[in-house]
């Protein structure tokens, strides 16, 4: 019985193993495409200053560009978010 737990032991540790390496490869390609921010207030405002500032540090911690989309109206109540394509991140 110990080789049979011993084997098993084994096998979990190599499965774990494989699957760690793969999660690693795809976070380091994560994001890989433009993102996108949309900030529902108008521009100049504190709300887009921040968001720009973040904007900005997030770019360059990802090495992809990030958009910041001012969606005015309603108060900050847009269905911009609602009817944005999703993207699958």
């Amino acid at each position: 019985m110990v080789h049979v737990s011993t084997l098993a032991a084994a096998l979990t540790i190599a499965v774990a193993t494989v699957t760690t390496a793969s999660a690693q490869n795809a976070a380091r390609n994560y994001p890989d495409r433009p993102i996108r921010i949309i900030v529902t207030f108008p521009p100049g405002g504190p709300t887009d200053i921040i968001a720009r500032a973040v904007g900005q540090k997030l770019a360059e911690s990802w090495g992809q560009p990030v958009v910041i989309d001012n969606r005015a109206g309603a108060g900050g109540r847009t269905r911009a978010v609602n009817r944005a394509p999703a993207c699958g991140m």
